[in-house]
């Protein structure tokens, strides 16, 4: 499943077929071809747990003229070809791609896919790391029949008037033709519409804004997520040959001091990091799985979860959209010295990446501020520069939504005053035992001095381990489930009971597996800190989770 929802009434448009042939290219791989699902992981086949290397999917396709292939995530190199033909290339394993084919004839196919998770120097930011870089076609596979002229992009920003709501929409059309196109674009949205003609000169895409009022909306907000379709068709002759679908929500989302308000009223978070990370499941899951967590969080008490460390499936952000699940969703980076920083490809493919995330997930009203750049050297003059250029980046592709990142609890941070949230990651009693109210203060001063003094702050890490079903009965032992509850007790106590701090999200939601060089400090090869192991059984923690949770403020 792509989405919730259908994205075109006009365009063709289909999935896939899920069984696809994958042969590995690599030593430690699969001794023959075997068939698979697609989308799904290759570590999910029990000979390719440990599998890092290079391997080709191969499908069978029915199609005639333009086609339009959009692959939603690869892991995390990917080449695509259609009867031999390379058709695209991409970087990354969390933001989708076009492919597109060109006056193909009439009839069957073969469509390859060449998908690569080594470690290899051309990568700036898929490294061994706190968590598993897995292989294969991890996203849905889609095909699309189009014409000549095409919509590529709908953008639509919402913005609350003295009247009410009105929204302004950028809507992209490319020609791939040689001859100019003359038609008309429409936007409808809320019984409303709103249209222009249009003139593409050959072989050009062409960028327009609309706008129109939108008349009586429920706004969106986590107790009541109303959500709106929104469709854009291109016209020719009268006739609408091709369309755009997407959903949003009325809402908006400013800073005003230390506070962060939805719609005029001031958020209090409450809530988790998450890795798409399942058991059985890797990185690649089913709704069925994603709506599972959400049910869990909810019950945990959560309004709102981090999608950390990467862009997560736009399946989940529509459910988050749905439920009324607050987001914090961030481009791909993590723990990077200074020296990872200098990769020669880092920025190229750091900027990639969030403008992909920026572009591909614009419209969801869950995402109530974006992130990068988590725990890196924003100690250092180059580090913090890296930082600024990126939510320059943010800010450019989305004034809508404030931006932020989670700064390591070392001191010395550079840039609490061109965020803005500050967000922090602090770990007491676990990697020290330093009282978690001390850590807090020294860090919230900190801040102040730096320039984020008159700003929201956000706890956005703090947590303890525990290995699911490793009892100590005096609660001491470290990586046991009663040292844990002791912990986050104390933890969130001092959290939820400091006036300054507007949210807290914990470390983690749910075990998650960890890359192999990371082994000997992360017991079974997995971050531990969830309070739910990775097949989603509670630890004792759970409930204590619950109950502080289930309060307004802590005293």
């Amino acid at each position: 499943m792509e989405r919730l929802f259908d994205t075109h009434e006009i365009r063709k448009s289909r999935e896939c077929a899920p069984v696809w042939t994958l042969t590995t290219l690599d030593a430690g791989g699969l001794t023959a071809p075997e068939k698979v699902i697609v989308p799904s992981v290759w570590e999910s086949h029990p000979a390719l747990r440990r599998y890092r290397g290079r391997g080709v999917y191969e499908q069978k396709l029915v199609a005639g003229g333009n086609v339009r292939l959009w692959l939603g995530g690869v892991s995390f190199r990917a080449r695509v070809y259609l009867d031999g033909e390379l058709l695209a290339e991409h970087y990354g394993a969390y933001t989708g791609f076009e492919a597109l084919a060109q006056n193909l004839p009439e009839g069957e196919h073969t469509l390859r896919v060449e998908a690569d998770n080594r470690f290899d120097a051309d990568s700036a930011l898929h490294i061994p790391n706190d968590y598993y870089s897995y292989g294969g076609i991890n996203r849905p596979v889609i095909a699309e029949e189009i014409g000549n002229v095409y919509l590529t992009r709908l953008h639509v920003t919402p913005r609350k008037t003295d009247d009410g709501w009105r929204v302004n929409a950028q809507i992209s059309v490319r020609n791939l033709g040689d001859q100019p196109f003359h038609g008309a674009l429409q936007l409808s949205l809320n019984g409303k519409e709103a249209a222009e003609e249009i003139e593409i000169p050959g072989r050009e895409t062409t960028l327009y804004d609309l706008s129109m009022d939108c008349g009586q909306v429920t706004p969106w907000s986590p107790e009541s997520p109303a959500l709106y379709p929104v469709k854009a068709r291109l016209l020719e002759n009268g006739e609408a040959v091709d369309d755009l679908i997407d959903r949003i929500g009325f809402r908006e989302i400013r800073v005003e001091g230390k506070k962060i308000l939805l719609n005029g009223h001031p958020l209090l978070l409450k809530g988790f990091n998450r890795h798409e990370e399942y058991g059985s499941f890797g990185l690649s899951a089913p709704a069925e799985a994603m709506m599972q967590d959400l049910h869990l969080m909810r019950d945990l008490g959560a309004n709102c979860v981090r999608t950390c460390h990467y862009p997560n499936d736009p399946l989940f952000l529509d459910l988050c959209d749905e439920t009324g699940l607050l987001v914090w969703e961030e481009s791909h980076v993590r723990g990077f010295t200074e020296d990872r920083m200098r990769h020669p490809r880092f920025m190229e493919q750091l900027r990639q990446c969030t403008t992909e995330m920026v572009e591909q997930h614009y419209h969801h009203p869950a995402i109530f501020i974006w992130g990068s750049l988590n725990e890196c050297a924003d100690d250092t003059e180059y580090g913090a520069a890296c930082y600024r250029e990126i939510f320059g980046l943010l800010r450019e592709l989305d004034p809508s939504r404030p931006v932020t990142a989670a700064l390591l609890e070392r001191p010395g941070g550079k840039v609490y005053q061109d965020m803005d949230v500050v967000s922090i990651n602090i770990y007491p009693q676990w990697y020290h035992n330093t009282p978690a109210q001390d850590v807090l203060n020294r860090k919230l001063l900190e801040a102040a001095r730096g320039g984020g003094e008159n700003k929201p702050v956000i706890v956005s890490e703090i947590g303890a381990g525990a290995i699911y079903g490793c009892h100590d009965p005096f609660g001491e032992a470290k990586w046991s489930e009663e040292r844990q509850c002791v912990i986050l007790k104390e933890q969130i106590t001092a959290v939820l009971s400091h006036p300054d701090v507007m949210g807290i999200f914990l470390w983690q939601f749910a075990d998650v597996r960890v890359a192999e060089e990371w082994a000997m400090s992360r017991p079974r090869t997995y971050n531990n800190k969830g309070v739910v192991d990775e097949y989603r059984r509670p630890k004792m923690a759970y409930q204590v989770v619950k109950a502080l949770f289930g309060q307004s403020r802590l005293s």
